[in-house]
């Protein structure tokens, strides 16, 4: 299930911000409200995140509701909310989308308003890297659940308790090579981000392929990471998606959790997988996190990486592609102070995603 989805980002509603509209403030966003996924079941995609990594559905929209293109089941856990969607007929854009890309986005919006009897919600949308939009939300007027037009949940409640995921903590998009530096701009000149961190290909290399990334953000509130592929001796991670997504778009959204451990060890007993690192892994970080007091025993059981900055340390793990495609997949990540990204993990993570990669056949 690859998500190219809308990312509903911000609490502010704004126009786009552009050479046409110089001198215009570029918008204050308040964070990320919800990632819209487009899928092929909507009801099964949604009952998967909810038994997999226990989110809870709270509103639906469909049919019953006035939409008759289209049925929406909204997911959340913490402060993390996805909106699940699904065609109803086969001529529609997201059936389309479906087909072409195996699940996405949804087309950029002028500025408008929804309302119901609990008030009104203004938003717009803009699109970025190939059918990814961000669309943004002034809810200081809404009372409800959701938004107008969503009721209660339609699907029975599946799964078990919240696992403690929180919040998004950061979601990766990739672009073709050589497209990384406009798209680095596009977030500065309209969305006036600044840029965090750019790794290159020899930070970010194994002995098969490399890529370069470069992290934009608006201080701490939303933080997107974006990748290209560059020269390497076979298919890296990126290509592999882009050939299978057939366009640029969201490769993992980052949750955090305040306890990885216990997260990820929910999450195994539900049956989701992660990618795995070789116990020699932990020799090493050891000696990188030397001084710092971790449950080694635990973290190698599960198979959870380290790394620390200047800031602090992070535990972070990443779960196998979500789809029948191998584009989009969830990373874990807990934080102590750090602000990275997990550096010192990018060989041991990226020869993991290669074994994969061999598996399928794609390296």
């Amino acid at each position: 299930m690859s998500t190219d989805g809308g990312m509903a980002m911000g609490d502010t509603l704004t126009a786009r911000h552009d050479d046409r509209n110089e001198g215009r403030e570029p918008p204050v966003l308040g964070g990320i409200d919800h990632v819209e996924w487009w899928v092929g079941n909507a009801r099964a995609f949604s009952g998967f995140l909810a038994a997999a990594f226990g989110f809870e559905i709270v509103a639906y929209a469909g049919p019953e509701t006035g939409r008759r293109d289209r049925v929406s089941h909204v997911l959340q856990q913490g402060r993390i909310r996805f909106m699940v969607t699904g065609a109803l007929t086969p001529d529609s854009p997201i059936a389309e989308h479906v087909r072409a890309h195996g699940d996405g986005a949804l087309p950029e919006r002028p500025p408008s308003v929804d309302t119901d009897e609990l008030g009104a919600i203004h938003h717009s949308a803009i699109r970025t890297y190939g059918e990814t939009v961000h669309t943004f939300l002034d809810r200081s007027a809404y009372a409800g659940e959701f938004a107008p037009g969503f009721t209660q949940p339609m699907l029975p409640a599946v799964g078990g308790p919240p696992v403690g995921l929180t919040r998004f903590d950061h979601i990766v998009g990739n672009v073709e090579k050589g497209h990384l530096d406009e798209w680095v701009e596009y977030y500065e000149h309209v969305l006036g981000f600044d840029l965090l961190v750019h790794f290159d290909d020899d930070q970010i290399s194994t002995e098969y392929s490399a890529l370069m990334s470069t992290v934009v953000w608006n201080h701490d509130k939303v933080v997107l990471p974006i990748n290209e592929p560059a020269d390497g001796r076979r298919k890296s991670q990126i290509e592999e998606y882009l050939d299978y997504y057939r366009s640029p778009g969201v490769q993992h959204l980052a949750l955090h959790t305040p306890d990885i451990v216990t997260a990820v060890r929910a999450m195994r007993e539900r049956g989701v997988r992660f990618l795995t690192v070789p116990p020699e892994y932990y020799d090493d970080a050891r000696e990188r996190m030397d001084g710092v007091d971790l449950p080694w025993e635990a973290l190698a059981e599960l198979g959870i990486m380290v790394d620390r900055d200047p800031e602090g340390h992070l535990l972070q793990i990443f779960t196998e592609t979500l789809c029948d495609r191998p584009t989009v997949f969830f990373e874990i990540i807990q934080r102590a102070g750090a602000k990275g990204f997990g550096a010192g993990n990018f060989k041991a993570l990226f020869e993991a995603i290669e074994r994969a990669q061999a598996a399928r056949g794609n390296l």
